[in-house]
């Protein structure tokens, strides 16, 4: 059982660091670990971010596969680490004479450029984005109303969906945004190989359109998607953790 964090288990907020899962997702989370052989989130967050909000009993996969954490131990893909200064460089040059308005997120291994309060600045925000990944060396991705820079090891969460179902009969991911497409392409390679495998897609405002598309089941918003994931317990998602 996998989920992406943002949109999902926890609704879209201005700042970033404001995100909170909905109440009593952590306790729904543990229980879920314990009902299945694979309990994952896995998002473009720092693991340090959601270590503070997630049940350590929960396999975190952040930065979109960049790092994991598990039982309080964090590690980081091996090639990943000798990026952080560049990304160091990259992001105090983006707060300095970057767009002006653009909200620049560090994030360690990755560093996220935010035109979310600032919707018009999305050209400026994307050849900024573009430049920088040109003179430095780092990849682009496109995410909610941000641009993200990382390095540029082979990973992302299609990668890490296959890693977490090896030698599972079943692999089950809830996402809302561009980003987990590529864990929706894991699970088709998954369904050829005769995993079952189904794609869950959550609506919000930035949902993207090609992930509506390919879902087997969508639900409204991180309330319904906590429902759902509640009702894989039988149980009520109000209803205190038994």
């Amino acid at each position: 059982m996998l989920t992406d964090f943002d949109g999902v288990l926890s609704p879209i907020v201005e700042a970033a660091d404001a995100a909170r899962p909905l109440p009593g997702v952590p306790e729904l989370l543990d229980e879920l670990e314990a009902r299945f052989k694979v309990m994952a989130v896995v998002s473009g967050r720092p693991v340090a971010y959601l270590d503070r909000l997630l049940p350590a009993t929960v396999l975190i996969s952040g930065l979109y596969g960049l790092e994991e954490s598990h039982h309080g131990t964090r590690t980081e893909r091996g090639t990943a680490s000798v990026w952080r200064e560049v990304i160091d460089d990259v992001a105090t040059a983006s707060e300095s004479v970057g767009p002006a308005g653009m909200d620049v997120e560090r994030k360690g291994l990755s560093l996220t450029l935010h035109f979310r309060a600032h919707p018009d600045l999305a050209p400026a925000v994307a050849e900024w984005a573009r430049l920088q990944a040109a003179r430095s060396g780092l990849g682009m991705r496109s995410a909610k109303m941000s641009i993200e820079l990382h390095p540029p090891v082979g990973v992302d969460k299609g990668t890490v969906v296959e890693g977490l179902a090896a030698g599972l009969d079943a692999v089950c991911y809830v996402g809302d945004d561009v980003g987990d497409l590529p864990a929706f392409d894991a699970l088709d390679r998954l369904a050829g190989a005769g995993v079952h495998s189904v794609r869950v897609g959550v609506r919000g405002a930035d949902v993207a359109p090609g992930l509506v598309a390919r879902a087997d089941l969508m639900v409204d918003g991180p309330t319904e998607a906590v429902a759902f994931l509640a009702s894989l317990l039988d149980r009520d998602p109000s209803e205190p953790s038994r």
